[in-house]
């Protein structure tokens, strides 16, 4: 009897070994180690970049300031717009439209995907056109959206929809595609039918594709915004990046061009640091595809 419940207990000593090493193990990581792995490859290309361009300037590799400004004047140009306090509204200009355009376009493209992907008929009608909207230059928009609303915000706004909708809703689409079939049968065994079903089965388990979605209908949005900011630049509808981009332009200021191209992409990077990046490794640790950051 004592043999048996030694072997018992040996077992379960077995078992638990075996469950903690297929445990994911969540540590914290260093801080030093996070700054390593996560900030310093960034600023090492970041500073290579700039090496390289210094050194085009240096060496006299390009010779015509109006062609290539050194990394010094366009920072010159940038700190200037912060002394004058100008550069943070250039950058919420931009922004504040690109966030409200891109929250519109997820409530309108939401919707579209789940009837898109659950009804066949409304595939075959608009799937194709969905597809080629998506593949569409959004700066194709433009024109009409200025005849049809004007030189204004809705103008800025409809452009946006149009280049980030067919991103999302065609994202949502792929995303319940992947659905095993047995997670919705699973849902309807135990009484989720109907919206119930939708929300608590169908949409958490299409999530990777429908945040796929959601990450490029952002770059729509944005990319659709600084093309309708450029080309419909007219004072008072404020100055943004775009603008700030046209601007330079005119005057043949290429410190200033590139001082908006580096905003623009500055804008772009943090975007999906803070906000795409976050969602995306919650989505995979939820699935236990991450298990350290």
């Amino acid at each position: 009897m004592a043999s048996t419940e030694t072997t018992t207990v040996r077992e379960g000593h077995d078992l638990a070994g075996l469950d903690a090493l297929e445990t994911p193990q969540q540590i914290r990581k260093p801080l030093t180690l996070t700054l390593r792995e996560k900030v310093l490859p960034p600023l090492s290309a970041l500073t290579l970049v700039l090496a390289v361009w210094q050194a085009l300037i240096s060496f006299h590799v390009v010779d015509d300031p109006s062609r290539l400004p050194a990394p010094g004047a366009v920072w010159d140009v940038v700190w200037q717009a912060w002394l004058e306090g100008e550069l943070l509204g250039y950058i919420w200009t931009s922004v504040s439209r690109g966030l409200l355009g891109f929250g519109l376009a997820l409530l309108i493209g939401t919707p579209l995907g789940l009837l898109v992907a659950r009804l066949k008929f409304l595939r075959a009608a608009l799937g194709p056109i969905l597809s080629g909207l998506q593949s569409l230059p959004s700066v194709a928009w433009v024109p009409p959206a200025v005849i049809w609303l004007g030189l204004n915000n809705s103008m800025m706004y409809a452009v946006i929809l149009l280049g980030a909708v067919p991103s999302i809703a065609n994202g949502l689409v792929s995303g319940v595609d992947q659905v095993s079939p047995l997670f919705l049968r699973a849902g309807r065994t135990m009484g989720a039918t109907g919206l119930s079903g939708t929300w608590h089965v169908l949409l958490p388990a299409a999530l990777p594709g429908y945040v796929a979605g959601l990450k490029q209908g952002w770059a729509f949005s944005w990319r659709s915004l600084m093309a309708a900011e450029i080309i419909a630049s007219y004072p008072d509808l404020g100055l943004g990046l775009g603008q700030l981009l046209e601007n330079g332009r005119n005057a043949s200021d290429m410190a200033m061009v590139f001082e908006a191209i580096g905003l623009i992409l500055l804008v772009g990077v943090a975007i999906d640091l803070l906000l795409f990046s976050p969602l995306e490794r919650w989505v995979l640790r939820s699935r236990g595809l991450l298990v350290r950051d």
